[in-house]
């Protein structure tokens, strides 16, 4: 279910460094092995924190919300 692959993608980020680093420069090849819908890997690529939250059916921890999210919003994109 792509419930627990988005959990399992933002867990991986919050921790593995190389991990997170890949989805914010390279998403299709940090993604590629997750079973995640086209909405879901754009919502996890961009820290869409609103469809997060809907589609896991939970508020994201204060950890998640640091280590990930807020680092992929608050990335330049030329």
């Amino acid at each position: 279910m792509s419930r627990e692959a988005m959990l399992e993608v933002l867990e991986k980020a919050a921790y593995l460094i190389p991990f997170y680093t890949q989805l914010a420069e390279n998403p299709q090849a940090a993604l590629k092995d997750f079973d995640l819908t086209s909405e879901e890997r754009a919502a996890l690529t961009s820290g869409d924190v609103r469809f997060i939250e809907s589609h896991t059916g939970r508020k994201l921890d204060e950890r998640v919300m640091e280590r990930v999210l807020i680092p992929l919003l608050s990335r330049e994109r030329w």
